[in-house]
């Protein structure tokens, strides 16, 4: 027993099962031949974890007093005044993000044995799911910002092998229906993450110059008894949300995220709901501390936030792929997140990652369950009538089809509503206004996919394909979810509903009583009931007026005029990309640096060299005739020369 938990002797197999799943699989998952015991294995791996986790989240709800345990496994780095461990964290933040991994993650495994059936690369697959998992456990258990960053660049070299896992396949990228190989998609993603990555860097140089540590408690316990000046802490923090900003797709950096949809419908769950995209998230809510000291970067972050929600918002509403549109509604909930991290609300933010890893795995299994059944169609404009052949599917996907616009009592309309009446209190009532707006579009979209997907009449040729409901493992996945995105909310009822704001309390020791910095005010009952009704009335409208629209119209969009165009190509930012950052740099490296300096400098110093040598060699070999005699005489003059060096 370790710090008074039973659980804490075994904390290492949370680490441990995942990494051997992934070394079964990897490397006999060939010679294993059978796609049930690979599944097994994989989804056991994470199961098993989830398991110890609850337990000792259990044990730690009902100790009184310190919860925090720091399991040492041994010194990883000493260099001079450097020194770092492999060590972890148990606490209250990092508890409830392994909760979500391994839950979340152990469904979305469960459902993989039924969508992956037959693929060729099962056991890769599934080998790589496990790794993934590994990574991101590693993240956010990490004691120290260097090993988080060893978790943090492996998540972004696990979603590379997973987002081109279909390696071969084409898939479409950019504004106009373009044909691209799945792994652009995944390079992109990773040269897109080493951008932010860089950030992160950077911040990890500038903490370990200023307190010649890495570790999280000295850091922060430096920080508490001695402060910082206010410059330095803001370039750290800015610092590190760059990181942020590259691993949880915010604006300038969010462009790799829609076309991560290039992967299996399970990579895109995993990645959109519960692990990849939340890592800076819960980065920011760790480091809440020294975001908390710099209103600079606090501004830019709900800045940053509002501005993604919008844009990613307005985007979805007018895509025509299931995957895509729920990409962008990833990236558009990513900025509520960050909204509520930039205005001191960090347990607000902590809380919407939970409720949106239920429903938006919901959502993102769901879309695999109609793609599954519709072979491979991912454009609603080609679906419809699914209702009648998919009732599972179509219920589930209802569900969190209501908890992603925020419809009371289901998950999201208690963590979106705390966001937005957060950033109310703070006083950024242009940010709530804002807010609104967005979830008035979230809503437009949500429902624009949910009835053109499974109402109306079918849009495809009933001749040659027959919708059929999923395999059991799939459905019992999106039971399982919906429940989750039902009852997920209960957790942070606010005390103006009855609640005993749990999720509130059981993170204080993490962010303090009050998590409001910056120009708090306080406000009536009334007030905030008013907000909430407000709210939910403009989320109620966009709704019928979407049904309205995709309902009870047979209306065809065009989407190639106007500012229709414009959303539909993703405001062009691809293609400003492209033409400012990647033509240049691909025309520099293949004229100057290929062509002259590789090519002209390098290979000519290396290739003059070798000729000069060949020339000086061929003019020496004449010194070589084959004749005893003359080497004879040039032995004995050697043997002359040499005496009469010795005697002078």
């Amino acid at each position: 027993m370790v710090n008074g938990f039973l659980m804490s002797e075994f904390f290492y197999l949370i680490l441990l099962f995942p990494l051997f799943g992934f070394f079964i699989n990897g490397l006999f998952g060939k010679k294993i031949n059978s796609e049930k015991i690979i599944g097994l294995i994989g989804s056991i791996s994470i199961l098993i974890p989830f398991l110890i986790a609850v337990q000792i989240f259990m044990e730690m709800l009902f100790k009184s007093g310190e919860k925090k345990l720091i399991y040492n496994f041994f010194e990883w780095i000493k260099v001079g005044k450097f020194s770092t461990s492999f060590a972890f964290i148990l606490d209250e933040l990092s508890i409830l993000f392994t909760l979500v991994i391994t839950g979340v993650g152990f469904l979305i495994h469960l459902y993989s044995i039924g969508y992956m059936k037959g693929d060729r690369g099962f056991a890769r697959f599934f080998a790589y799911l496990n790794l993934f998992i590994v990574m991101m456990l590693i993240l956010v258990l990490a004691d120290n910002f260097l090993l988080m960053f060893l978790g943090w660049e492996g998540v972004g070299l696990c979603s590379y092998l997973l987002i081109g896992f279909w390696y071969d396949r084409k898939f479409e990228v950019g504004g106009y229906e373009k044909k691209s190989l799945t792994v652009d998609a995944a390079k992109k993603a990773f040269v897109v993450n080493r951008i932010g990555d860089f950030g992160f860097l950077l911040a990890i140089f500038m903490i370990f110059s200023k307190f010649e540590t890495l570790d999280f408690t000295n850091v922060f316990k430096h920080v508490s008894n001695f402060g910082i000046d206010e410059t330095t802490v803001t370039l750290i923090t800015l610092f590190l949300f760059i990181g942020a900003i590259g691993k949880s797709a915010q604006i300038p950096l969010f462009v790799w995220l829609p076309d991560a949809m290039a992967g299996p419908t399970p990579v895109s769950a995993l990645i959109h709901a519960a692990t990849m995209v939340t890592s800076g998230i819960y980065m920011i809510a760790r480091c809440s501390i020294l975001f908390s000291l710099s209103p600079i970067t606090m501004q830019v972050v709900a800045t940053i936030g509002i501005l993604t929600t919008l844009i990613a918002a307005s985007i979805g509403l007018v895509q025509n792929d299931i995957k895509k549109i729920l990409a962008y509604s990833t990236v558009s909930q990513l900025g509520y997140m960050f909204l509520g991290l930039g205005v001191g609300a960090f347990t607000a933010g902590v809380f919407h990652v939970i409720t949106h890893a239920f429903f938006k795995a919901l959502l993102f299994l769901g879309a695999g369950s109609v793609i599954h059944s519709l072979n491979e169609e991912q454009n609603i404009r080609k679906m419809g009538g699914l209702k009648k052949y998919m009732p599972i599917t179509y219920k589930t996907f209802f569900v969190g089809t209501l908890a992603i616009t925020g419809i009371p009592p289901l998950a999201g309309f208690f963590s979106k509503d705390e966001i937005l009446w957060k950033t109310f209190e703070s006083g950024n009532v242009l940010f709530w206004v804002l807010g609104i707006f967005g979830a008035m579009m979230t809503a437009f979209y949500m429902f624009r996919l949910f009835y053109l997907t499974f109402l109306k009449s079918p849009r495809f040729d009933e001749k040659y394909i027959h919708p059929h409901e999923s395999p059991k493992t799939m459905t019992t996945t999106l039971t399982i979810l919906a429940v989750l995105s039902g009852i997920g909310g209960l957790i942070g009822v606010p005390s103006i509903l009855g609640g005993n704001s749990f999720l509130h309390h059981w993170l204080e020791p993490i962010f303090g009583k009050g998590s409001l910095k910056f120009g708090a005010h306080k406000f009536s009952h009334f007030t905030e009931y008013l907000l909430m009704f407000i709210s939910i009335l403009v989320v109620v409208i966009s709704i019928f007026y979407a049904r309205k629209i995709f309902l009870k119209t047979e209306t065809i969009e065009n989407n190639a005029k106007g500012f229709r165009k414009i959303l539909f190509n993703k405001y062009y930012v691809d293609e400003i990309y492209e033409f400012l950052f990647v033509n240049p740099i691909f025309q520099m490296s293949k004229n100057f640096l290929w062509k002259i300096f590789d090519i002209k400098i390098i290979d000519g110093v290396v290739n003059g060299v070798a000729s000069i040598i060949e020339k000086i060699s061929f003019k020496f070999k004449y010194i070589q005739t084959g004749m005893v005699q003359t080497y004879l005489s040039v032995f004995l003059f050697g043997v002359v020369v040499i005496i009469f060096i010795l005697l002078i």
